[in-house]
């Protein structure tokens, strides 16, 4: 079952941002690929920091920019944090090695899936993150059971965000 289902979510500030990153990922089970997509600013690694420290990371969670990928470890759960904005053609994801973290007890996190279109795995959730004025909007894509979860729980969130 591939069905694709989607839900938008309006985050007014940073808070929101993080708060929707701490609501989401509980439903991050091993195996889960989650793409951020969006503008540079859009918020994609505050997203991805709220959503490993509430998995558990207390340590310094860099943004992987510039050595493409960082690596944390909660308990047996593996969670890698992705970030391809520097290829310039996506067979760098393949000669960079980067497919071998996509495993099934890990959560992977990234950040610029466009720049290795074709080779890296489907998601089971991505984020479109787009400037709505000062706010952002993040527009929210979900495939199979995980995905489902994911939304499920994050409905609750967009219930409660507006209050």
């Amino acid at each position: 079952m591939n069905e694709v289902a989607s839900a938008s979510f309006f985050l007014r500030d940073e808070a929101s941002t993080l708060a929707f990153g701490r609501a989401l990922a509980p439903f991050l089970a091993p195996g889960t690929v989650v793409w951020l997509r969006g503008n540079l600013g859009a918020g994609k690694t505050t997203l991805a920091r709220a959503i490993l420290r509430a998995l558990g990371i207390t340590g310094a969670v860099k943004s992987p920019t510039y050595t493409l990928v960082e690596v944390y470890v909660v308990s047996s759960l593996y969670l890698y944090h992705l970030d391809l904005y520097r290829f310039n053609a996506p067979e760098e994801f393949e000669d960079a090695g980067l497919g071998e973290y996509f495993r099934k007890d890990a959560v992977c996190l990234v950040e610029w899936p466009e720049k290795a279109a074709g080779y890296l795995p489907s998601a089971d959730v991505e984020l479109f993150l787009r400037f709505a004025g000062e706010s952002r909007e993040a527009q929210l894509s979900v495939r199979g059971e995980r995905g489902r979860e994911c939304l499920g729980a994050l409905k609750a969130f967009k219930s409660t965000a507006a209050s």
